[in-house]
């Protein structure tokens, strides 16, 4: 990868981070990502839309990475950041409900890697390694790919 093409952006609340301890059972490390319509804003909207959610809490966000797109190339440039939340669902309802946020926000899923406006991802649930046909967790190929190498870096809590 071509080290020119990645640059960090900011938001509202890209970065964020709160040390507050809420009594959910889980943790759990979302992927973020885009490249359809004014995504900095998108974010900002699910943030809040979770901030506003009692089925979560969210503890801390990375910057925003601009990075190129991989598989199909020929689409804009992707936003990506990371999300640490707190909840009591288990990694198949939680999957449930990234997806229907990704509804809400519009999302749609026309082809494998092709441009979305929103892209919700479960990296990481506590320490479990999950392999179920919905479900893989941690996320596959999650440490070959720099959009969300780079995020994590930035985290200042623990995972």
């Amino acid at each position: 990868m071509n080290v020119e093409s990645l640059n960090w952006q900011k938001s509202r609340f890209f970065p964020f981070f709160k040390t507050s301890k809420k009594p959910y059972k889980h943790i759990a490390v979302i992927g973020i990502g885009g490249n359809v319509g004014d995504v900095k804003k998108r974010f900002d909207r699910v943030f809040r839309y979770f901030l506003n959610n009692a089925l979560l809490h969210v503890k801390e966000t990375s910057p925003i990475l601009k990075n190129p797109p991989f598989g199909f190339l020929e689409q804009d440039d992707f936003l990506n950041a990371i999300m640490v939340i707190q909840t009591s669902l288990n990694p198949s309802t939680l999957l449930n409900f990234l997806q229907h946020t990704e509804k809400i926000f519009k999302r749609e899923r026309s082809f494998k890697n092709a441009p979305r406006s929103l892209d919700l991802d479960i990296i990481f649930f506590d320490s479990m390694k999950i392999k179920q046909d919905r479900v893989i967790i941690p996320h596959p190929k999650w440490n070959e790919r720099e959009s969300v190498i780079l995020p994590l870096l930035t985290l200042k809590g623990k995972i």
